[in-house]
């Protein structure tokens, strides 16, 4: 009897110490995906300075732009205060001509508005569109407690949709353009309904789903399978942060949008893995189209093909918003 209650005593031991080190793992992955360390001066969501200085190296053709708003003041800063109290920022300028013409843009992953200035170059001077560019929870001027990966920015970029449909004019002809992380919130936002000044969408490399992409991570990253980890983490997000990885779903939300969307990924791409935008451009219904860009790696489609990228993004919206 003696024996059989230390065995049964070793096994609740083990149970016990596995909970332990998965729950422990969970807690660690959500940390890791979700709140990267915001105090280091080097973190890039924060880090403006740095983000202007990567900017204009990399995209150094944008600079001219960027001082003309800036000398001008045209370049504006607007902040929200959401229904849970927290400030939110965003960047946007009006269009060089007189137009209805809008582009709402959104950043990727640990990124911030500045870091997707070069897509604002590409509307505002060379597509000559209205723009706002919003910083999403946790990264440049907006606050926040933590990366959302889409699923509830998806609210507060409807909510400056809004916004900037009131600052320029009320009566815009809008595109959501998104890229990597802002790209799957772009997607996400397009399933939920839209109002009347909504025309189309452009999501370029954007994931099926948090679950797919973290999964994807923990595989390469960790060396891990998804289960329990992953699952454990699902759990502690939606006690932590109310929502879980199970429903944000890129690819789910698609399935509900009936406006048009170009699908834009490298396939090159290893960070969000090509295969993700077939998936998505198949449940998403028509009137879609898509375009694998040769060589391109993650978010690097329009960097490495300017001229192209920019073609297509106006050949795509000039069919759903006039001149």
């Amino acid at each position: 009897m003696k024996r059989k209650n230390k065995i049964i005593w070793g096994i609740f031991s083990l149970v016990f110490l596995v909970i332990i080190i998965c729950t422990g793992a969970g807690l660690y992955m959500l940390d890791y995906a979700l709140r990267p360390d915001s105090q280091e001066k080097d973190f890039r969501a924060t880090d403006l300075q740095g983000s202007w200085k990567y900017m204009l190296t990399e995209y150094p053709y944008i600079s001219q732009w960027v001082d003309s708003l800036q000398q001008t003041k045209a370049l504006k800063d607007t902040f929200i205060i959401t229904d849970d109290h927290i400030r939110l920022h965003a960047f946007y300028a009006s269009s060089p001509d007189s137009t209805s013409r809008t582009a709402v843009i959104v950043h990727g992953y640990t990124d911030n508005a500045i870091r997707m200035m070069m897509i604002g170059y590409m509307y505002n001077h060379d597509l000559r569109y209205n723009i706002l560019l919003p910083d999403l929870r946790y990264a440049g001027w907006s606050e926040g407690s933590h990366i959302q990966m889409g699923w509830n920015d998806r609210t507060d970029v409807l909510r400056w949709m809004d916004i900037a449909n009131n600052i320029f004019g009320g009566n815009t002809q809008m595109v959501i353009h998104g890229i990597s992380m802002g790209a799957a919130t772009t997607m996400m936002v397009s399933g939920e309904k839209q109002k009347e000044y909504v025309k189309c969408f452009v999501e370029d490399c954007g994931y099926t789903s948090v679950k797919e992409q973290f999964a994807k991570e923990l595989k390469e990253q960790f060396g891990l399978p998804p289960f329990p980890i992953l699952n454990i983490a699902s759990y502690l997000c939606q006690l932590k942060y109310g929502w879980n990885f199970d429903i944000a779903s890129a690819e789910n939300q698609v399935r509900k949008c009936k406006l048009p969307m170009l699908f834009i990924h490298g396939d090159a791409d290893d960070y969000v893995p090509t295969w993700m935008v077939h998936k998505v451009y198949t449940a998403k219904p028509a009137p879609k189209e898509l375009w694998v860009v040769p060589n391109a790696t993650h978010a690097m489609s329009y960097r490495d093909n300017k001229t192209e990228y920019t073609n297509r993004v106006k050949d795509f919206t000039t069919k759903y918003i006039s001149e």
